[in-house]
């Protein structure tokens, strides 16, 4: 018997049909990834290039799996075939949400350079009913995509200054006590909103943090982690997979 959330064969991995299809909107396991993957009606992942749950060599690929070692890792290969590591360790919630936000930034990337005059199915032509709903939202986005213009705050997530480990959750900033094995709020955050931003963030985050993980304290809350995109209502992809062309994908950079 197949379990009703599953949404691939157990046997030879295809998609299923007829299945409870619901998606965590925060998925935090490899497993939850791949529901939020199929939820969103995304390309096969031979043409996206996101291998979950798989560690694939071959270049042009993004992918996340765990070892024999029992690490999560999450890498990129790029064109000329080098992989980088993006994460290695054992937090699969932190390993899951980096592949999470590079999968949705690609989704937005994706959509930006398909043709115009993609052909309509029925399903999109019946939605244009709904255009004034559609305006009043897009000005909406608009003015947040201007806030998130400006904002130049570092994203969630591990930081290390100054040989101090931190987290970032939207305007606070956090502080790791070894002695206690706890966390607590920083009352530098202006210094160091300052210091690290996000131009900077890279040389500052942070994956092997030992201890207590911030999402374990009651600080964390996992809401700031999926309204900080803004992109989980916009992660549908509403078109057929032609017009994914993950030639378009920077496959040059570390990510």
């Amino acid at each position: 018997m197949i379990d009703e959330t599953s949404v691939r064969c157990p046997s030879c991995g295809a998609p299923l049909s007829g299945v409870n299809r619901t998606a965590p909107e925060q998925p935090k396991t490899i497993e939850e990834l791949k529901a939020w993957y199929d939820a969103h009606h995304l390309p096969p992942e031979e043409i996206t290039r996101f291998f979950i749950g798989k560690n694939i060599t071959e270049p042009k690929a993004f992918g996340i799996y765990k070892n024999g070692s029992g690490d999560f890792v999450v890498y990129k290969n790029k064109a000329n075939g080098e992989r980088a590591i993006r994460y290695q360790g054992t937090d699969e919630t932190y390993a899951v949400n980096e592949l999470l936000q590079r999968l949705k930034a690609e989704i937005v990337d994706q959509k930006g350079n398909r043709p115009a005059n993609v052909a309509e199915t029925p399903q999109k032509k019946n939605k244009r009913k709904g255009c004034g709903c559609a305006i009043a939202f897009a000005i909406l986005m608009f003015f947040a995509m201007l806030v998130a213009i400006f904002d130049d705050s570092a994203p969630n997530g591990y930081y290390k200054y100054q040989g101090q480990e931190y987290y970032h959750q939207g305007s606070k900033w956090f502080y790791y006590d070894a002695n206690t094995d706890d966390w607590y709020q920083s009352d530098e955050a202006s210094k160091l909103d300052k210091e690290i931003t996000d131009d900077n963030a890279k040389d500052y985050q942070y994956y092997n943090h030992s201890g207590k993980n911030f999402e374990e304290t009651s600080w964390y809350d996992a809401g700031s982690h999926s309204d900080d995109s803004g992109w989980d209502s916009d992660s549908d992809w509403d078109s057929d997979s032609d017009s994914w062309d993950s030639d378009d994908t920077d496959w040059d950079s570390d990510w």
